[in-house]
């Protein structure tokens, strides 16, 4: 008889913590039950799966509470001590975002779905796995996790995409699909590499083992973090690695497009997170000047290409917004450089904080988008308070707290603490770089903003009824924007606070 590998082989048996899985597993739970409900509904009762769908992410944000009043929880452990999975304050403020902001998607999109006439059923299925493996993603602590939690959120995205039966659905999910899967390739072989230098998965385990690789395994070890890092910063959206974020965000659904730029931004920017401080500890100094020069690349191109966008061009609203989400990345970048610098992970607070106040302003920014319709241009917001006064007045909010202007005093808090960190971690180029760009986003977002207030030709008419779940999910975003411009504490105390 063969004796067992292992001494106690009762000892591999452990009990799951399903407090602490409950947030993505709940997610995972609802888009079963909407795949399977949308088998017996009949047509006129598809709505309900849209009910369905927002239900369960209220269940899975809800399930967050138990682990946020309580300690670190972690589950899928090792005999070594590490573990597959922690529920610590990183992971539940990027589920946070990534459950409230599919949850503001899924509001934005009950009206989209039936006025697009898009398949519910598949719609709902989607949102809801890619809501999953986002918030599954920031919590994982090996990279067999983390690269299955990734693409868990990325495959549903290209699909969402390519939902749009117009034509620019199917071209713009192919430019996504066939981008995204080239850097999902790479990031492959990084991890390959990576493991074969430090002879584990764990990402504790592969910062123990980078420094104390043998000489001749370092070529090999930096190759596979250069690799790794790019995966991630094409699921970040930064530049070199950007071009697929225009077309992508005008052929998708004006909710999906919205989604991506915050929620898909999120997961890109959690695993970019927790492999540099974690993994790839030991080479802080040269992946943090890496990120250093892709921040300044990310913002500086962005905000220029923002810039240039022309009021009569179609769906201009949707492209500035695009262009305007890589400048932010840019931005989300600045404090993931400084860790580098910094040789800690305290800085990572401020990208947990701008990345908050960033997801709920720029959701809310979508949503008034998909409130006025039309071609999209620029130029059909001209005199946009004549017509919605509250829609107008919501806009000029959510895009001075993307400027960082008061009375959108958040975003000014955010950006502060941006500033600050890179600062704080020698980066002062890096941080000249950031102002001058802020200027130069200013010009675009006061641009926009003046339109909204400007006397427009077109005779002054009744606004059209707006959909009861679309004025929810830009009551939520405003009404979040404005309490954290008058209590900024809410969200800046993440940065003064342990993460890990």
């Amino acid at each position: 008889m063969t004796p067992l590998a292992v001494a106690d082989p009762g000892g591999l048996i452990q009990s799951v913590d399903w407090v602490a899985v409950a947030p993505p597993l709940i997610a995972a739970l609802a888009a079963l039950a909407v795949l399977v409900a949308d088998l017996f509904l009949p047509e006129a009762r598809k709505r309900l799966l849209g009910w369905l769908s927002t239900a369960g992410l209220l269940a899975a944000l809800a399930a967050l509470l138990p682990p946020v009043l309580g300690d670190t929880r972690s589950t899928f452990c090792f005999a070594n001590g590490g573990c597959s999975y922690t529920a610590d304050h990183f992971a539940l403020a990027f589920q946070l975002l990534a459950l409230g902001g599919a949850l503001l998607t899924a509001l934005l999109s009950l009206h989209t779905v039936e006025d697009e006439k898009l398949p519910g059923g598949e719609y709902w299925f989607l949102l809801l796995s890619s809501a999953c493996g986002a918030a599954l993603l920031p919590a994982a602590r090996d990279l067999a996790t983390l690269v299955i939690a990734l693409e868990v959120a990325t495959l549903p995205a290209f699909a969402l995409v390519a939902l749009r039966r117009d034509g620019r659905g199917a071209e713009s999910a192919l430019k996504f699909f066939l981008s995204s899967v080239t850097a999902t390739a790479v990031m492959l072989l990084g991890v390959s590499f990576v493991y074969a230098a430090a002879g584990t998965i764990q990402l504790q385990g592969i910062a123990d083992g980078l420094a104390q690789a043998p000489a001749q395994l370092k070529p090999l070890a930096e190759a596979g973090a250069v690799l790794t890092l790019v995966g991630f910063a094409f699921k970040t959206a930064a530049v070199p690695f950007h071009f697929w974020v225009p077309d992508t965000y005008v052929g998708a659904p004006l909710p999906v497009a919205g989604y991506l730029s915050v929620v898909g931004k999120a997961a890109g920017l959690a695993g970019l997170a927790l492999v540099t401080t974690l993994a790839f500890r030991p080479y802080g100094h040269t992946w943090g000047l890496v990120l250093a020069v892709l921040a300044a690349l990310t913002m500086t191109v962005g905000n220029a290409a923002a810039l240039r966008q022309r009021a009569d061009t179609p769906y201009g609203a949707v492209r500035l917004l695009a262009w305007s989400s890589v400048g932010q990345a840019g931005y989300l970048l600045v404090p993931l450089a400084a860790a580098g610098y910094a040789d800690s992970a305290e800085p990572l607070g401020a990208t947990v904080a701008y990345a908050l106040i960033y997801g709920l302003v720029n959701l809310g920014a979508f949503g008034v988008v998909a409130l006025v319709g039309g071609s999209g241009r620029l130029e059909s917001f001209r005199g946009l308070a004549g017509r919605n006064h509250w829609a107008a007045f919501a806009l000029a909010f959510f895009l001075l707290c993307l400027a960082g202007l008061p009375p959108g005093v958040v975003g000014l808090f955010g950006k502060v603490v941006v500033f600050r960190s890179a600062v704080d971690a020698g980066l002062g180029w890096l941080a000249v770089v950031m102002a001058v760009n802020v200027v130069i986003a200013l010009a675009y977002y006061l641009k926009w903003t003046a339109l909204l207030f400007a006397p427009s030709a077109e005779q002054v008419v009744a606004p059209r009824r707006v959909p009861a779940p679309l004025a929810t999910a830009l009551g939520l975003a405003a009404s979040g924007a404005v309490v954290l411009s008058v209590a900024p504490q809410l969200v800046l105390q993440v940065v003064s606070g342990s993460l890990f």
